[in-house]
């Protein structure tokens, strides 16, 4: 899958319940769905990386497909979504997944879930020797990910 689908996904899916969602909210929403999904099945749902930005995890890709007409904390909105975009180019495992990780973090603001993720050592592990207002795109390893999610979903399962 690519991250456009997932997002493409999240869009239809907030819009219809009308969420508020915008460029920033939905890039912490497809890293915690990528996060989780290394947790949960020790893969990547899609392969795109996520950067360690001054605001949390931003996956080039996507910003770069708003970039022209948004900023990080424009509106995202239905008719955003890619026209090539088809709901059955995903499984319904991953619609699922999707779904799981919306019902827990789309309550949040993107603000909120970028402050959750300054929280978090895969974005601070990204950002060492970096200062908190200097720009850095350095990639946010999948295994720190996967390794601290893991660990997450065990102290929340009390195993």
């Amino acid at each position: 899958m690519h991250i456009n689908q997932a997002g493409d996904y999240i869009i239809l899916k907030l819009t219809e319940a009308g969420e508020e969602l915008n460029h920033l909210k939905l890039h912490k929403l497809l890293y915690y769905t990528q996060a989780w999904y290394l947790a949960f099945y020790g893969k990547k749902l899609f392969s795109d990386y996520f950067q360690a930005w001054i605001h949390g995890p931003i996956n080039r890709t996507l910003y770069d497909r708003f970039a022209s007409t948004k900023s990080l904390y424009s509106d995202i909105e239905r008719d955003d979504i890619s026209p090539e975009f088809e709901l059955n180019s995903l499984s319904e495992q991953d619609r699922n997944h999707i779904e799981t990780i919306l019902e827990t973090y789309a309550k949040f603001s993107g603000v909120q879930l970028e402050e959750m993720t300054h929280q978090e050592t895969p974005w601070i592990e990204a950002r060492k020797g970096y200062r908190s207002s200097q720009r850095c795109e350095e990639p946010i390893n999948a295994d720190v990910m996967r390794e601290y999610y893991a660990a997450r979903l065990k102290v929340n399962n009390g195993t």
